[in-house]
């Protein structure tokens, strides 16, 4: 859509969500002038203004903490706006990923799942041994033991999915999931790492089908 398309308050702001593009994280609120917004498109990077400073301002430019721009997308009424980025730093001028970090209210019967938040706990499972724990267990065994069950699970998917069992092949999934993960983070490979390499993998592909619609 047109940027003259958009509902700029009466002092000439849109609201910003900052969101990490690989973990879905909400990084920041923040607020874009039209020029700012105009910059933003142009530099790919973050540009907003800041309210208390009444000027332009070019995030990481002085931190190096820079955003660089996947997306923009407006909402149904033209007047917010959620910003889909790569951070190169934290967000937080506290030195944080995310601005927001002070919990309000967490529900006892509903529990928020991320792949970064399991990766999380799985690294902290190796760094902090826990008594009892299967994943500092398989830390302790060490690599040998971890490919054995990565290769167990994997022929457990196979099976399940020769059997159409579409319940099964889940669980089955899920599980090779978990370990594949404690495989990354016992040979250092980061969520981010293969979050690159499947994007790459797109644009290639991409333009392997763009050569053959052209032929």
């Amino acid at each position: 859509m047109n940027i003259e398309e958009l509902k700029f308050d009466e002092k000439g702001l849109i609201p910003a969500i900052v969101v990490d593009a690989v973990t879905k994280q909400v990084l920041t609120l923040a607020y874009m002038s039209k020029e700012s917004l105009q910059l933003s498109v142009e530099k790919e990077q973050t540009v907003f203004y800041s309210r208390s400073r009444k000027t332009l301002w070019h995030k990481g430019e002085t931190s190096g903490n820079y955003q660089n721009i996947v997306s923009i997308t407006a909402d149904c009424d033209n007047d917010a706006l959620v910003v889909m980025v790569e951070p190169e730093g934290p967000a937080c001028h506290l030195g944080t990923h995310s601005c927001f970090t002070k919990e309000v209210f967490q529900s006892e019967n509903r529990h928020e799942f991320s792949y970064a938040g399991l990766m999380k706990l799985i690294e902290g499972r190796k760094t902090d041994k826990k008594e009892g724990s299967y994943t500092t267990y398989l830390f302790e065994k060490g690599i040998d033991k971890i490919l054995k069950k990565v290769g167990e699970e994997c022929t457990e998917v196979i099976i399940a999915g020769k059997a159409d069992d579409k319940a099964e092949t889940v669980y089955e999934i899920a599980d090779l999931a978990y370990h594949v993960m404690v495989l990354m983070t016992q040979m250092g490979i980061s969520l981010e790492d293969i979050h690159k390499e499947l994007a790459s993998r797109h644009v290639i592909d991409h333009k392997v089908k763009q050569e053959k619609m052209t032929k």
